[in-house]
Protein backbone atom coordinates (compact mmCIF):
# COMPACT_ATOMS: atom_id res chain seq x y z
CA UNK A 1 0.00 0.00 0.00
CA UNK A 2 0.96 3.16 -0.68
CA UNK A 3 0.40 6.97 -0.30
CA UNK A 4 -0.57 10.00 -3.39
CA UNK A 5 0.56 13.18 -1.82
CA UNK A 6 -1.79 15.43 -3.34
CA UNK A 7 0.20 19.25 -4.31
CA UNK A 8 -1.88 20.66 -1.74
CA UNK A 9 0.25 18.98 0.99
CA UNK A 10 3.63 19.69 -0.85
CA UNK A 11 2.98 23.08 -1.57
CA UNK A 12 1.18 23.74 2.36
CA UNK A 13 4.68 22.47 3.49
CA UNK A 14 7.11 24.53 1.24
CA UNK A 15 4.87 27.91 1.44
CA UNK A 16 5.59 27.73 4.91
CA UNK A 17 9.13 27.56 4.98
CA UNK A 18 9.12 23.85 5.54
CA UNK A 19 12.32 20.88 3.85
CA UNK A 20 11.28 17.46 2.56
CA UNK A 21 12.35 16.23 5.60
CA UNK A 22 9.41 17.99 7.36
CA UNK A 23 7.12 16.66 4.82
CA UNK A 24 8.26 12.97 4.93
CA UNK A 25 8.25 12.89 9.04
CA UNK A 26 4.42 14.77 8.75
CA UNK A 27 3.29 12.45 6.53
CA UNK A 28 4.68 9.30 8.68
CA UNK A 29 3.48 10.81 12.01
CA UNK A 30 -0.12 11.04 9.89
CA UNK A 31 -0.35 7.88 8.13
CA UNK A 32 1.92 5.32 9.18
CA UNK A 33 5.32 4.12 7.46
CA UNK A 34 4.09 3.61 3.80
CA UNK A 35 5.66 4.40 0.39
CA UNK A 36 4.75 8.07 -0.31
CA UNK A 37 4.65 9.12 -4.07
CA UNK A 38 3.74 11.95 -6.51
CA UNK A 39 1.36 11.51 -9.47
CA UNK A 40 2.90 12.91 -12.95
CA UNK A 41 -0.02 14.99 -12.67
CA UNK A 42 0.67 16.76 -9.47
CA UNK A 43 4.34 16.95 -10.13
CA UNK A 44 2.89 19.38 -12.98
CA UNK A 45 1.02 21.21 -10.65
CA UNK A 46 4.16 21.67 -8.50
CA UNK A 47 5.96 22.64 -12.05
CA UNK A 48 3.57 24.87 -12.48
CA UNK A 49 4.19 26.49 -9.22
CA UNK A 50 7.43 27.85 -10.27
CA UNK A 51 6.63 29.57 -13.34
CA UNK A 52 4.03 31.27 -11.36
CA UNK A 53 6.44 32.65 -8.97
CA UNK A 54 6.37 36.35 -8.95
CA UNK A 55 10.01 36.87 -7.65
CA UNK A 56 13.65 34.21 -8.82
CA UNK A 57 14.32 33.92 -4.83
CA UNK A 58 10.55 32.08 -4.94
CA UNK A 59 11.49 30.31 -7.85
CA UNK A 60 14.18 29.23 -6.85
CA UNK A 61 12.98 27.77 -3.24
CA UNK A 62 10.42 26.59 -4.91
CA UNK A 63 12.64 24.55 -7.59
CA UNK A 64 15.43 23.37 -4.87
CA UNK A 65 12.04 22.24 -2.76
CA UNK A 66 10.97 20.08 -5.84
CA UNK A 67 14.48 18.57 -6.67
CA UNK A 68 14.87 17.32 -3.04
CA UNK A 69 11.04 16.08 -2.87
CA UNK A 70 11.71 14.11 -6.38
CA UNK A 71 15.59 12.56 -5.02
CA UNK A 72 12.88 11.07 -2.14
CA UNK A 73 9.86 9.79 -3.58
CA UNK A 74 8.84 7.92 -7.05
CA UNK A 75 6.73 9.33 -9.47
CA UNK A 76 3.72 7.36 -10.70
CA UNK A 77 2.83 7.78 -14.62
CA UNK A 78 -0.75 8.85 -15.77
CA UNK A 79 -1.37 5.10 -17.53
CA UNK A 80 -3.21 3.60 -20.12
CA UNK A 81 -5.28 1.65 -17.20
CA UNK A 82 -5.27 5.44 -15.33
CA UNK A 83 -6.74 6.09 -18.44
CA UNK A 84 -9.59 3.98 -18.50
CA UNK A 85 -10.38 4.47 -14.55
CA UNK A 86 -10.37 7.95 -14.92
CA UNK A 87 -12.62 8.07 -18.24
CA UNK A 88 -14.87 5.05 -16.98
CA UNK A 89 -15.26 7.34 -12.98
CA UNK A 90 -15.46 11.00 -14.69
CA UNK A 91 -18.12 9.98 -17.30
CA UNK A 92 -20.38 8.65 -14.88
CA UNK A 93 -20.10 11.14 -12.26
CA UNK A 94 -21.20 13.95 -15.05
CA UNK A 95 -23.54 11.94 -16.15
CA UNK A 96 -24.58 11.90 -12.45
CA UNK A 97 -24.42 16.31 -13.11
CA UNK A 98 -20.67 15.41 -10.44
CA UNK A 99 -17.94 17.33 -12.01
CA UNK A 100 -14.55 17.68 -10.38
CA UNK A 101 -11.73 19.40 -11.14
CA UNK A 102 -9.65 18.12 -13.80
CA UNK A 103 -6.12 17.76 -12.58
CA UNK A 104 -7.85 16.43 -8.94
CA UNK A 105 -9.78 14.14 -10.98
CA UNK A 106 -6.84 12.58 -12.48
CA UNK A 107 -4.65 12.97 -9.22
CA UNK A 108 -7.31 10.84 -7.78
CA UNK A 109 -7.69 8.12 -10.66
CA UNK A 110 -3.95 7.54 -10.45
CA UNK A 111 -3.98 6.93 -6.69
CA UNK A 112 -7.25 4.66 -7.11
CA UNK A 113 -5.33 2.73 -9.97
CA UNK A 114 -2.45 1.80 -7.41
CA UNK A 115 -4.68 1.22 -4.66
CA UNK A 116 -2.84 4.05 -2.67
CA UNK A 117 -4.67 6.69 -0.70
CA UNK A 118 -4.17 10.37 -1.11
CA UNK A 119 -2.91 12.56 1.60
CA UNK A 120 -4.73 15.83 0.62
CA UNK A 121 -6.00 19.67 2.01
CA UNK A 122 -8.30 19.37 -0.38
CA UNK A 123 -10.50 16.78 0.63
CA UNK A 124 -13.83 18.96 -1.07
CA UNK A 125 -12.97 18.08 -4.45
CA UNK A 126 -11.24 14.25 -3.85
CA UNK A 127 -14.65 13.50 -1.74
CA UNK A 128 -16.48 13.74 -5.32
CA UNK A 129 -14.47 10.39 -6.72
CA UNK A 130 -16.50 7.61 -5.64
CA UNK A 131 -14.56 4.84 -4.41
CA UNK A 132 -14.75 0.55 -5.42
CA UNK A 133 -17.08 -0.95 -2.89
CA UNK A 134 -14.11 -2.39 -0.83
CA UNK A 135 -11.47 0.05 -1.08
CA UNK A 136 -7.86 -0.69 -1.08
CA UNK A 137 -7.59 2.91 -1.04
CA UNK A 138 -8.52 6.15 1.15
CA UNK A 139 -9.21 9.44 1.56
CA UNK A 140 -6.78 10.91 3.89
CA UNK A 141 -6.97 14.72 5.20
CA UNK A 142 -5.21 16.94 6.55
CA UNK A 143 -4.64 20.71 7.55
CA UNK A 144 -1.76 22.59 6.01
CA UNK A 145 1.04 23.58 9.24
Amino acid sequence: MGLILDSSVVIAVERRGGTVADLIDSVVRTTGNQEAALSSIGLTELIHGIYRATIPEQALRRQKFIDELLADVSVYPYSKETALLAGRIDGQQQARGVAIPFSDFLIGATALSLGFSILTVNLRHFRLIPRPPDPAASLIGTKPK
